[in-house]
């Protein structure tokens, strides 16, 4: 391998030019003086004498005092290489814990000078395929205070973030009222297998969510994915699969009338839905005969 692409490789890992230099001159030879690694290097001997003691402090090369002259030896390289990367393990922690404890003051400065115009805005359009939709959902989820109505169809993964969260809410005596979608058309993964759901998965899914603290409905219709915050949020995740992934979008509507009007429209299909006991006596067939099912590839961890 040539020179050139020897020093590139070293300035890809934290080396300057002028270290790269020295240090493929020294890993080279046995034992060298300063002048003899400047003029092989060819770079003036004063440079060389700053880039020695950076090696010598990062342990990368042995000093050795003979009767005349100072000389210096470079390590194993593979010690070296452990070296390095210990450098920047520790680097990177030692970055990471600057970031956290930088962003853990900024969470005083965050909003702190939020406008009145800002206030006022009660409709927002969440637009792409990203984490930040999900976590405006998290945000209001855990401003919550008193009530959270849910209508959701069992499409992809059950956050444990999410169920979490729900036990705080619990905590501090907050209702969760949860309609799900009556439907099979989805997959669950067990043992790392994908079978298609059956009612039993179903129920079992449902089950969890109702023991934890929910109360918890199937419902007979389509269901639109929407959530209702303490009678005054509505967050509504729009899904349309002829749209890209990243066109998606989520609307937070924050009216009190319009929240009232899908309490309304929540309380119809709750009305109308099955229980958990209910459906755990109803025979298989009752059930595709009374819940549509429509084609849903997106798969349901279970564990």
């Amino acid at each position: 391998m040539q020179s050139k692409e020897l020093i590139y490789k070293l300035q890809q890992i934290g080396f300057k030019e002028s270290e790269s230099k020295v240090f493929l001159v020294m890993l080279k030879d046995s034992s060298l003086s300063a002048s003899e690694i400047a003029d092989k290097a060819n770079i003036r001997r004063t440079a060389v004498y700053e880039i020695l003691k950076s090696f010598a402090a990062r342990g990368f090369c042995n000093t050795i005092e003979t009767n005349t002259i100072l000389k210096y030896e470079m390590i194993d390289p593979r010690v070296i290489a452990d070296k390095i990367g210990n450098e920047i393990d520790e680097n990177n922690q030692a970055k990471i814990i600057n970031v956290k404890e930088t962003f853990k003051e900024f969470e005083e400065l965050h909003r702190s000078e939020e406008s009145t115009e800002n206030k006022n805005v009660n409709i927002e359009l969440i637009r792409g395929f990203n984490r930040h939709r999900q976590e405006k959902f998290f945000e209001l989820f855990n401003s919550a205070n008193q009530e959270i109505l849910l209508m959701i169809r069992l499409e992809g993964y059950i956050s444990e973030e999410l169920e979490s969260d729900a036990k705080d809410f619990f905590k501090k005596g907050g209702v969760i009222k949860s309609l799900y979608e009556g439907s099979l058309n989805f997959k669950i993964i067990k043992d790392n297998v994908r079978h298609d759901a059956t009612l039993e998965d179903l129920l079992v899914i449902c089950g969890r969510f109702e023991s934890s603290g929910e109360q918890v409905r199937i419902a007979k219709s389509e269901l639109p994915n929407m959530t209702i915050f303490d009678k005054k949020i509505v967050f509504i995740n729009i899904q349309d699969r002829s749209v890209p992934r990243h066109n998606q979008a989520d609307i937070i509507i924050k009216n009190e009338a319009f929240a009232k009007k899908m309490i309304d429209l929540f309380n119809y299909y709750w009305q109308s839905s099955y229980q958990i006991h209910e459906l755990k006596k109803m025979p298989l067939r009752d059930f595709n005969e009374t819940i549509r099912t429509r084609k849903q590839k997106t798969p349901i961890l279970i564990n």
